[in-house]
């Protein structure tokens, strides 16, 4: 009996999938469980599970650029192994009316000298690549095929894509003859399913949310002086060759963030045309930049976590942010975003709403500036806060309220930490 392996609906929203290898090849046993392909959605990579045992007899759908919609079927499986096709068969299609109507049909076809030619182009062995190796292979035109992997097995990884693309930047490929460029030397980058998300993403959110914008500036003085403290602390009661478990500002911002929108609760809500939606706890929502865009792994329950915890998953969803291994429950959804450009320099910045959610945070850098202390002027560490919020579901006094909470946080660091 054919079991048919399709495209998986990947988290809400996912329209379409592509696939970047299969794990397993035409004929090969196949048990609960076991990864068959890895596929690329416009947030992650997520492996592709068996749910069933059998023999795969066909993949219908090769690794490539093709995006596949979801419910599409991508492959076969026999449920009985005993009955296996064998590599010949499995790639012969049913004869259709046409072909039992004709004894000349039914002859074997000799292949013509494009499908010879065609077949000599594909490799020859498996082909093994991380996937933020394939990502940035596209990214940078790399063609795979040509490449020796110098990863376990001879798996392709990151070195080995640039290394590559050193060695041929000197060389550029002419841009093909139908292509139209505005300019001399300009250069016409395709557009990730990524990138092409947060372009129509954003494009909604300006249009359709009324934004508006409220900024404050927090003396980091005595946070400064507490992070310090805390992290000195920390290296004191690390073990020998152990790695200690560092706070950085953003942590504290995250955890800021997180208690003020338990103090201010209104905060904690999404438009939708019934009603607005009040949340029953905080999310935040933090931003990661990558390679082909930005991401925004999810914090959940952050206001009931102690910093510690916070720090260490913080940490955990970035790597697998980077890596490309989130799984859509860690992404969809959430509270509020905490957005911080600080660690570039930028002094102040006013980011656009991730929808459906209502307020996103900008953060900026920490720098020595004048400020008024009591009668008189002195240098102090001086952070810049922006609130942009969406005015269907928070008022510009509910907005004030917030960041007032956050800054009180970063102020007294020692109503945060305990």
């Amino acid at each position: 009996m054919d079991i048919e392996v399709v495209m998986p609906a990947i988290g809400a929203g996912t329209t379409q999938g592509k696939i970047l290898q299969w794990l397993k090849q035409s004929g090969d046993t196949v048990k609960v469980g076991d990864v068959l392909a890895e596929i690329e959605t416009d947030k992650a990579v997520i492996e592709l599970e068996a749910v069933d045992n059998g023999v795969l007899d066909r993949i219908h759908v090769e690794a490539g650029d093709t995006e596949v919609p979801v419910g599409d079927v991508i492959a076969t499986l026999l449920r009985d192994a005993g009955h296996a096709p064998t590599a010949a068969t499995a790639a012969v299609p049913a004869a259709t009316p046409a072909d039992t109507a004709s004894p000349a049909a039914s002859a074997p076809a000799m292949p013509g000298p494009a499908a010879v030619a065609a077949a000599a182009a594909q490799p020859s062995h498996r082909l093994f690549a991380s996937p933020s190796a394939r990502r940035l292979a596209r990214l940078m035109g790399v063609d795979l095929n040509t490449l020796r992997g110098s990863g376990p097995n001879g798996r392709i990884v990151r070195v080995d894509i640039e290394h590559a693309a050193d060695r041929t930047r000197d060389c550029p490929p002419a841009p093909a003859s139908d292509t139209r460029l505005p300019e001399p030397g300009a250069a016409l980058t395709p557009h990730t399913p990524m990138r092409a998300t947060i372009a129509r993403r954003l494009v909604q959110s300006k249009q359709q949310i009324p934004h508006f914008y409220l900024s404050v500036d927090c003396r980091m003085d005595a946070m400064m002086a507490a992070r310090a403290a805390l992290n000195g602390s920390v290296e004191s009661i690390t073990p020998p060759g152990a790695a200690p478990q560092r706070y950085s500002l953003n942590d504290l911002l995250l955890l800021a963030a997180a208690r003020a929108a338990l103090r201010v609760p209104e905060i904690n809500a999404q438009w939708t045309d019934d009603g607005v939606l009040r949340q029953d706890q905080v999310d935040i929502c933090v931003a990661v930049a990558l390679d082909a865009g930005l991401i925004t792994p999810i914090l959940r329950n952050a206001a009931a976590l102690g910093l510690s915890a916070l720090s260490a998953q913080v940490r955990q969803l970035t790597a697998q942010a980077r890596a490309g291994r989130l799984r859509p429950e860690q992404y969809e959804g959430g509270s509020l975003t905490v957005s911080n450009l600080g660690m570039h320099g930028v002094k102040s910045f006013a980011a656009i709403i991730n929808p459906p959610q209502s307020v996103i945070l900008a953060a900026g850098a920490v720098t020595r500036q004048p400020v008024v202390e009591g009668d008189a002027l002195a240098i102090g560490h001086v952070m810049n806060l922006t609130l942009s919020a969406d005015h269907r579901v928070v008022d510009g006094a509910v907005g004030a309220r917030f960041l007032k909470e956050v800054r009180h946080f970063l102020e007294h660091p020692i109503e945060l930490i305990l």
